[in-house]
């Protein structure tokens, strides 16, 4: 087998140097503060055989999709599950993607062209950056939620640019810092601009608005919204993605979203999944009331009741100062530099609790954080618990 090529191998060594080398590892059965699952999706079993019940009904008990949507994957569970998804999140129609990876790449890498302009949030997923990197459009980020500076930005360069089309991208709850951005106002000056807004609702999905339909709804912005990223990797329980939009849209993304043109399908058990995640959040199946219109999903009413205790076990323990404030499953707790980082969540390791430490440089130096994924199924308990570790590592 053939070494390395020495810059690859110098890559490697300066992350040992930098404390901030990655390595796999198998899953640990601890109290989870770290996992995307934030209803429990992953493991409730009424998801599971309501699943198997659909592969069933549709006769699809096969292992893959045997290819891509355009040539033999496009297997007919695609169709329901996607006019589900239209119909759940108000909009024209939805195209199923394999990842929110995938969906983000496909999108910015096709759909901005050449003169046109993208104003991104300087804090936007990898994928999303990633994406951008392959359009032929030019790129501009602006600071973190400050809309006077997207402002700014977008009022220079239309008046250089005055047949630039303009994207403006943004999410609806940051991966990283859990905070959420002025979506309505961003909505009125991108209304306001004649510009198009992309929104990934990645850790929005399954958590804000009516059953989980997202911050875009819970804000009644969905039309003003060029287009929705969301993914059914966290929330969900499950895997793959969806881009919401216009029927024109995506029948350009069929056409030209590479990410999705050049790859295999979802095989159908992953497409019932979705599908069954979704039925449970419109049905409600657990619930007895007579109208469930009117109900709140059981495991969103406890994540959110958890998202509120664990902000006040912050507060009554004096650690505001730590943490990024966020009204969000993500809490982010500041503990500069990598070796520092690492050892407070091997500590808490030792005591039973699983969060991951952030390095940089996936976050920015001496913004490196130990980063809490709230759960409906995380216990008042087990909340207190952490807290109280932390009040040991801060002093």
């Amino acid at each position: 087998m053939q070494n390395l090529p020495l810059k690859l191998t110098k890559s490697i060594d300066i992350r040992k140097q930098q404390n901030a080398i990655r390595k796999l590892g198998p899953k640990k059965d601890l109290i989870d503060f770290s996992s995307n699952d934030y209803l429990g999706f992953s493991d409730l079993k009424q998801i599971y055989f309501t699943a198997e019940k659909i592969l069933t009904d549709f006769n699809l008990l096969k292992n893959g999709a045997t290819g891509s949507r355009l040539l033999s994957g496009n297997h007919r569970l695609f169709s329901p599950a996607e006019d589900f998804i239209t119909k759940f999140h108000s909009t024209e129609s939805a195209l199923i993607f394999n990842s929110g990876y995938d969906a983000n790449v496909g999108f910015f890498s096709s759909v901005p062209q050449r003169g046109d302009l993208i104003f991104y949030d300087e804090l936007a997923h990898a994928s999303i950056r990633d994406g951008i990197s392959m359009s032929r459009a030019k790129a501009y980020k602006f600071k973190h939620n400050d809309i006077a500076d997207l402002c700014g930005h977008v009022e220079r360069n239309r008046n250089i640019n005055k047949e630039s089309e303009i994207y403006i991208v943004t999410e609806s709850v940051f991966s990283m810092d859990g905070d959420i951005p002025d979506l309505e106002t961003l909505a009125e000056f991108a209304e306001k601009q004649h510009c198009f807004l992309v929104i990934d609702e990645a850790h929005a999905t399954g958590i804000f608005g009516s059953d989980g339909a997202g911050l875009v709804q819970e804000l009644g912005i969905q039309d003003k919204v060029f287009a929705r990223i969301i993914t059914f990797g966290k929330a969900m329980g499950c895997h793959g993605a969806a881009i919401l939009g216009s029927t024109t849209l995506k029948e350009y993304l069929i056409n030209f979203a590479r990410s999705f043109i050049y790859t295999t399908a979802l095989p159908p058990h992953s497409v019932a999944t979705i599908l069954a995640s979704y039925q449970y959040l419109k049905d409600k199946p657990e619930i007895a009331e007579v109208n469930p219109e009117h109900v709140e999903v059981p495991e969103i009413k406890k994540l959110k009741q958890n998202i509120e205790f664990f902000k006040s076990e912050i507060v009554a323990n004096k650690l505001q100062s730590f943490f990024i404030e966020s009204n969000s499953a993500i809490q982010s707790c500041i503990i500069p530099g990598n070796e520092k980082v690492k050892n407070a969540a091997v500590l808490l390791e030792s005591e039973g609790y699983y969060v991951k430490p952030i390095l940089s440089p996936t976050v920015p130096k001496g913004k490196e954080r130990l980063r809490f994924c709230l759960h409906s199924f995380n216990s008042h308990e087990e909340i207190s618990g952490v807290i109280k570790i932390l009040v040991k590592l801060a002093n």
